[in-house]
């Protein structure tokens, strides 16, 4: 009969590690989107925002490994959270490579973006609305860094935070 254990002390202390290295990222990855937007000015799209929940859910579930790992619960609870963790990026990653393939025009977005979001439903302000809110559409990048949109630069955050994820899940060390 195979019992599950939890592993040594090393070995839970470098999970609890990674898993922390990896929280820290998702949320400077998803802080980096915020600080943009309320800092930088950039009003996201609604592809963009279909964006963030992976990493708010994704830091939280990182945070559960580390703490799993610390207290040397049995391998399966952190390597399931790790799990978790990689398919959450992984899910973030198809979102971004959808909303940055709209962009490129390689398929249509969705009918309702770039709407009419934030405008009014007062008749009276509603043409002084129209020309002062000018909401976003999805199929056009705010800005692009080396080539890459917001979108792009996700995908490639996310399948980085997915690969470590999935290392921490398959190591010795989870």
């Amino acid at each position: 009969m195979t019992t599950i254990t939890a592993g040594t002390d090393t070995e839970s202390l470098g999970a609890a590690r990674l898993a922390l290295v990896l929280a820290v990222a998702m949320a400077a990855v998803v802080g980096t989107a915020l600080g943009f937007e309320h800092i930088g000015g950039y009003i996201p799209c609604a592809l963009c925002l279909e964006q963030r929940p992976p990493y708010y859910f994704g830091v939280p579930v990182m945070i559960a490994a580390a703490i799993a790992a610390t207290m040397r619960a049995p391998r399966i609870v952190t390597r399931a959270l790790f799990l978790a963790g990689g398919g959450l990026m992984l899910y973030g990653a198809g979102l971004g490579s959808y909303h940055a393939g709209v962009e490129w025009g390689w398929w249509p977005g969705p009918a309702d973006c770039g709407g009419a979001a934030g405008l009014t439903t007062d008749a009276s302000s509603l043409l002084a609305d129209l020309n002062a809110v000018t909401p976003p559409a999805c199929n056009e990048a705010a800005l692009r860094v080396l080539g890459l949109s917001f979108a792009g630069w996700n995908v490639f955050a996310s399948l980085i935070l997915a690969a470590g994820c999935l290392r921490g899940a398959f190591s010795r060390r989870a």
